[in-house]
Protein backbone atom coordinates (compact mmCIF):
# COMPACT_ATOMS: atom_id res chain seq x y z
CA UNK A 1 0.00 0.00 0.00
CA UNK A 2 1.46 3.37 -1.02
CA UNK A 3 2.05 6.14 1.48
CA UNK A 4 -0.56 8.93 1.41
CA UNK A 5 0.71 12.22 0.00
CA UNK A 6 -0.44 15.76 0.57
CA UNK A 7 -2.32 17.69 -2.11
CA UNK A 8 -0.72 20.88 -3.38
CA UNK A 9 -3.23 22.81 -5.47
CA UNK A 10 -2.03 24.52 -8.60
CA UNK A 11 -2.99 28.11 -9.37
CA UNK A 12 -5.66 26.95 -11.84
CA UNK A 13 -7.11 24.40 -9.43
CA UNK A 14 -7.49 27.11 -6.82
CA UNK A 15 -9.01 29.43 -9.38
CA UNK A 16 -11.63 26.81 -10.25
CA UNK A 17 -12.77 26.89 -6.62
CA UNK A 18 -13.88 30.51 -7.07
CA UNK A 19 -16.69 29.20 -9.28
CA UNK A 20 -18.62 28.59 -6.05
CA UNK A 21 -18.43 32.32 -5.25
CA UNK A 22 -19.60 33.15 -8.77
CA UNK A 23 -22.60 30.85 -8.24
CA UNK A 24 -23.37 32.53 -4.90
CA UNK A 25 -23.08 35.99 -6.50
CA UNK A 26 -25.47 35.01 -9.29
CA UNK A 27 -28.01 33.57 -6.85
CA UNK A 28 -28.16 36.67 -4.64
CA UNK A 29 -28.35 38.90 -7.73
CA UNK A 30 -31.25 36.92 -9.22
CA UNK A 31 -33.08 36.96 -5.89
CA UNK A 32 -32.53 40.70 -5.53
CA UNK A 33 -30.61 40.37 -2.25
CA UNK A 34 -28.26 43.38 -1.88
CA UNK A 35 -25.16 41.38 -0.96
CA UNK A 36 -23.21 41.26 -4.22
CA UNK A 37 -20.70 43.91 -3.17
CA UNK A 38 -20.24 42.36 0.28
CA UNK A 39 -19.60 38.92 -1.27
CA UNK A 40 -16.92 40.32 -3.57
CA UNK A 41 -15.24 42.34 -0.81
CA UNK A 42 -15.32 39.41 1.61
CA UNK A 43 -13.83 37.04 -0.96
CA UNK A 44 -11.05 39.44 -1.88
CA UNK A 45 -10.26 40.19 1.78
CA UNK A 46 -10.20 36.51 2.67
CA UNK A 47 -7.87 35.72 -0.23
CA UNK A 48 -5.44 38.56 0.45
CA UNK A 49 -5.39 37.97 4.20
CA UNK A 50 -4.81 34.23 3.91
CA UNK A 51 -2.08 34.62 1.28
CA UNK A 52 -0.27 37.17 3.44
CA UNK A 53 -0.64 35.00 6.54
CA UNK A 54 0.58 31.96 4.60
CA UNK A 55 3.82 33.66 3.57
CA UNK A 56 4.26 35.17 7.04
CA UNK A 57 3.90 31.75 8.67
CA UNK A 58 6.42 30.27 6.25
CA UNK A 59 8.98 32.79 7.48
CA UNK A 60 8.04 32.24 11.14
CA UNK A 61 8.17 28.43 10.84
CA UNK A 62 11.60 28.60 9.24
CA UNK A 63 12.91 31.00 11.90
CA UNK A 64 11.22 29.97 15.18
CA UNK A 65 11.63 32.38 18.09
CA UNK A 66 9.61 32.59 21.34
CA UNK A 67 9.14 36.38 21.11
CA UNK A 68 7.77 36.20 17.55
CA UNK A 69 5.39 33.36 18.45
CA UNK A 70 4.05 35.23 21.49
CA UNK A 71 3.65 38.51 19.58
CA UNK A 72 1.59 36.78 16.87
CA UNK A 73 -0.66 35.03 19.41
CA UNK A 74 -1.11 38.24 21.41
CA UNK A 75 -2.05 40.07 18.21
CA UNK A 76 -4.64 37.39 17.46
CA UNK A 77 -6.00 37.71 21.01
CA UNK A 78 -6.20 41.50 20.76
CA UNK A 79 -8.00 41.30 17.42
CA UNK A 80 -10.44 38.75 18.88
CA UNK A 81 -11.26 41.09 21.77
CA UNK A 82 -11.83 43.94 19.32
CA UNK A 83 -14.12 41.69 17.27
CA UNK A 84 -16.24 40.91 20.34
CA UNK A 85 -16.76 44.64 20.85
CA UNK A 86 -17.75 45.13 17.21
CA UNK A 87 -20.09 42.14 17.03
CA UNK A 88 -22.14 43.09 20.09
CA UNK A 89 -25.75 43.80 19.15
CA UNK A 90 -26.15 46.48 21.84
CA UNK A 91 -23.93 49.24 23.15
CA UNK A 92 -21.22 48.09 25.56
CA UNK A 93 -20.14 50.25 28.50
CA UNK A 94 -16.40 50.65 29.10
CA UNK A 95 -16.62 48.61 32.32
CA UNK A 96 -18.09 45.67 30.40
CA UNK A 97 -15.40 46.02 27.73
CA UNK A 98 -12.77 45.74 30.45
CA UNK A 99 -14.29 42.53 31.82
CA UNK A 100 -14.51 41.08 28.31
CA UNK A 101 -10.80 41.72 27.79
CA UNK A 102 -9.90 40.42 31.26
CA UNK A 103 -11.98 37.27 30.87
CA UNK A 104 -10.52 36.48 27.46
CA UNK A 105 -6.93 37.10 28.55
CA UNK A 106 -7.29 34.99 31.71
CA UNK A 107 -9.42 32.19 30.26
CA UNK A 108 -7.44 31.77 27.06
CA UNK A 109 -4.02 32.12 28.70
CA UNK A 110 -4.72 29.50 31.37
CA UNK A 111 -6.35 27.09 28.92
CA UNK A 112 -3.65 27.44 26.27
CA UNK A 113 -0.86 27.04 28.81
CA UNK A 114 -2.37 23.81 30.12
CA UNK A 115 -3.21 22.45 26.67
CA UNK A 116 0.11 23.24 25.02
CA UNK A 117 2.43 22.43 27.92
CA UNK A 118 0.61 19.59 29.69
CA UNK A 119 -1.52 17.91 27.01
CA UNK A 120 0.68 18.39 23.93
CA UNK A 121 3.95 18.90 25.85
CA UNK A 122 5.51 21.00 23.09
CA UNK A 123 9.27 20.88 22.71
CA UNK A 124 10.32 23.60 22.28
CA UNK A 125 7.37 25.22 24.01
CA UNK A 126 7.18 28.04 21.45
CA UNK A 127 7.07 25.74 18.40
CA UNK A 128 5.15 28.06 16.02
CA UNK A 129 3.94 25.24 13.78
CA UNK A 130 1.67 24.02 16.59
CA UNK A 131 1.47 26.98 18.97
CA UNK A 132 0.07 29.47 16.44
CA UNK A 133 -2.60 27.39 14.62
CA UNK A 134 -3.84 25.73 17.82
CA UNK A 135 -3.83 29.09 19.57
CA UNK A 136 -5.86 30.49 16.68
CA UNK A 137 -8.49 27.76 16.97
CA UNK A 138 -8.80 28.21 20.72
CA UNK A 139 -8.96 32.02 20.51
CA UNK A 140 -11.45 31.94 17.63
CA UNK A 141 -13.86 29.63 19.41
CA UNK A 142 -13.56 31.58 22.65
CA UNK A 143 -14.32 34.77 20.70
CA UNK A 144 -17.49 33.25 19.25
CA UNK A 145 -18.60 31.91 22.63
CA UNK A 146 -18.07 35.12 24.56
CA UNK A 147 -19.74 37.18 21.80
CA UNK A 148 -22.88 35.07 22.20
CA UNK A 149 -22.60 35.32 25.99
CA UNK A 150 -22.23 39.11 25.88
CA UNK A 151 -25.25 39.60 23.62
CA UNK A 152 -27.44 37.20 25.61
CA UNK A 153 -26.50 38.79 28.95
CA UNK A 154 -27.04 42.38 27.83
CA UNK A 155 -30.32 41.63 26.07
CA UNK A 156 -31.53 39.42 28.93
CA UNK A 157 -30.88 42.06 31.58
CA UNK A 158 -32.84 44.60 29.56
CA UNK A 159 -35.76 42.40 28.58
CA UNK A 160 -36.12 40.83 32.02
CA UNK A 161 -35.74 44.04 33.99
CA UNK A 162 -39.04 43.63 35.82
CA UNK A 163 -38.22 40.05 36.80
CA UNK A 164 -34.85 41.08 38.23
CA UNK A 165 -36.34 44.02 40.13
CA UNK A 166 -39.06 41.77 41.57
CA UNK A 167 -36.44 39.34 42.84
CA UNK A 168 -34.54 42.22 44.46
CA UNK A 169 -37.73 43.50 46.14
CA UNK A 170 -38.29 40.04 47.61
CA UNK A 171 -34.87 40.19 49.25
CA UNK A 172 -32.74 38.48 46.65
CA UNK A 173 -29.14 39.49 46.10
CA UNK A 174 -28.03 40.85 42.70
CA UNK A 175 -26.45 37.46 41.94
CA UNK A 176 -29.64 35.58 42.85
CA UNK A 177 -31.82 38.03 40.88
CA UNK A 178 -29.75 37.67 37.72
CA UNK A 179 -28.81 34.00 38.06
CA UNK A 180 -31.27 32.71 35.45
CA UNK A 181 -30.09 35.30 32.93
CA UNK A 182 -26.47 34.37 33.62
CA UNK A 183 -27.27 30.69 33.07
CA UNK A 184 -29.09 31.46 29.81
CA UNK A 185 -26.11 33.47 28.59
CA UNK A 186 -23.71 30.65 29.47
CA UNK A 187 -25.91 28.10 27.69
CA UNK A 188 -26.11 30.32 24.59
CA UNK A 189 -22.33 30.76 24.54
CA UNK A 190 -21.55 27.05 24.89
CA UNK A 191 -24.26 25.70 22.56
CA UNK A 192 -22.32 26.05 19.25
CA UNK A 193 -19.37 24.13 20.71
CA UNK A 194 -21.63 21.38 22.05
CA UNK A 195 -23.45 21.11 18.72
CA UNK A 196 -20.12 20.79 16.92
CA UNK A 197 -19.04 18.00 19.25
CA UNK A 198 -22.33 16.14 18.77
CA UNK A 199 -22.12 16.15 14.97
CA UNK A 200 -18.37 15.71 14.67
CA UNK A 201 -17.28 12.51 12.93
CA UNK A 202 -20.81 11.59 11.78
CA UNK A 203 -22.28 14.72 10.22
CA UNK A 204 -18.96 16.32 9.27
CA UNK A 205 -15.20 16.02 9.59
CA UNK A 206 -13.69 19.05 11.33
CA UNK A 207 -11.19 21.31 9.59
CA UNK A 208 -8.08 20.34 11.54
CA UNK A 209 -8.69 16.63 11.10
CA UNK A 210 -9.47 17.03 7.40
CA UNK A 211 -6.34 19.12 6.91
CA UNK A 212 -4.13 16.54 8.61
CA UNK A 213 -5.60 13.68 6.57
CA UNK A 214 -5.16 15.62 3.32
CA UNK A 215 -1.58 16.36 4.36
CA UNK A 216 -0.95 12.63 4.66
CA UNK A 217 -1.32 12.00 8.41
CA UNK A 218 -2.85 8.80 9.71
CA UNK A 219 -6.62 9.18 10.30
CA UNK A 220 -6.19 7.70 13.78
CA UNK A 221 -3.51 10.26 14.63
CA UNK A 222 -5.67 13.04 13.22
CA UNK A 223 -8.61 11.85 15.33
CA UNK A 224 -6.56 11.96 18.53
CA UNK A 225 -5.44 15.51 17.85
CA UNK A 226 -8.98 16.57 16.96
CA UNK A 227 -10.43 15.10 20.16
CA UNK A 228 -7.81 16.90 22.22
CA UNK A 229 -8.46 20.18 20.39
CA UNK A 230 -12.24 19.99 20.88
CA UNK A 231 -11.84 19.21 24.57
CA UNK A 232 -9.49 22.18 24.85
CA UNK A 233 -11.92 24.42 22.97
CA UNK A 234 -14.87 23.38 25.15
CA UNK A 235 -12.87 24.01 28.30
CA UNK A 236 -11.58 27.38 27.10
CA UNK A 237 -15.02 28.63 26.08
CA UNK A 238 -16.57 27.56 29.37
CA UNK A 239 -13.80 29.09 31.52
CA UNK A 240 -13.71 32.34 29.55
CA UNK A 241 -17.48 32.81 29.54
CA UNK A 242 -17.85 31.95 33.23
CA UNK A 243 -15.21 34.51 34.18
CA UNK A 244 -16.91 37.14 32.02
CA UNK A 245 -20.43 36.49 33.28
CA UNK A 246 -19.56 36.44 36.96
CA UNK A 247 -17.55 39.66 36.63
CA UNK A 248 -20.01 41.51 34.42
CA UNK A 249 -23.39 40.97 36.09
CA UNK A 250 -22.26 43.31 38.88
CA UNK A 251 -22.11 46.18 36.37
CA UNK A 252 -25.91 46.13 36.21
CA UNK A 253 -26.30 47.01 39.90
CA UNK A 254 -25.25 50.03 41.91
CA UNK A 255 -23.68 50.00 45.38
CA UNK A 256 -27.15 49.76 46.94
CA UNK A 257 -27.93 46.58 44.97
CA UNK A 258 -30.40 48.42 42.75
CA UNK A 259 -30.74 47.51 39.09
CA UNK A 260 -29.22 49.83 36.52
CA UNK A 261 -27.99 49.41 32.97
CA UNK A 262 -24.34 49.02 32.05
CA UNK A 263 -24.54 52.14 29.88
CA UNK A 264 -25.97 54.34 32.65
Amino acid sequence: MSEPSSIDLTFWQLLFAYVFIVILWIIVRVKGIPRQKLIVISTVRMTVQLVLVGYLLMIVFENPHPAITLVIVLFMLGFAIYNVYKRATVAIHISVKKTIALAMVLGISVSMAYFLFVVLQLDPWYDPQLFIPIGGMIIGNAMTGITLGVNQLLIGMREQKEKVEAALMLGGTPKEASNSIINEAFDSALLPTINSMVGMGIVFLPGMMTGQIIAGASPVSAVKYQIAIMLGVAGTVSITVVIFLHLTYKAFFNHRAQLKFSDD
